[in-house]
């Protein structure tokens, strides 16, 4: 199987920002991981598999409805791949974030394997 290119990994950011989640999930492997930017383990807080992936992606766009990552630019070399971005996103509660981040990863059979994402930690505004 072919490794992703920069379209696929453009691809994925698109289905992110349509909170597409059946296209997410399906540019993922059936054991993905994903390291979200914040959590008590060193990696941040870690969801493995499919199920938990899906609920961890669902869940962060129900806190922030408006969540997108734009001006992005993304690399792949061999079976590593990063996308940079802008977050932006306003909770329920009018908290506004808006900061420069990169998702590292790792492919294997023509899908994320893992998404590890790391975010500037910059503190929210009000919208």
């Amino acid at each position: 199987m072919s490794q992703p290119t920069v379209e696929f990994l453009e691809a994925f950011s698109d289905a992110l920002n349509r909170h597409d989640i059946d296209a997410v999930m399906e540019m993922m492997t059936e054991d993905c991981v994903f390291h979200a930017i914040a959590g008590p383990e060193l990696m941040g807080k870690s969801f493995v598999g499919q199920g938990e992936v899906r609920q961890a992606l669902e869940n962060a766009w129900k806190t922030a409805p408006d969540a997108a990552w734009i001006n992005g630019e993304h690399f792949v070399v061999g079976d590593r791949g990063v996308s940079e971005t802008t977050y932006c996103g306003t909770t329920a509660e009018g908290a506004r974030s808006e900061a420069r981040m990169v998702d590292v990863f790792t492919f294997r059979d023509g899908k994320i394997a893992v998404k590890n994402a790391f975010r500037k930690n910059r503190p929210p505004v009000n919208a």
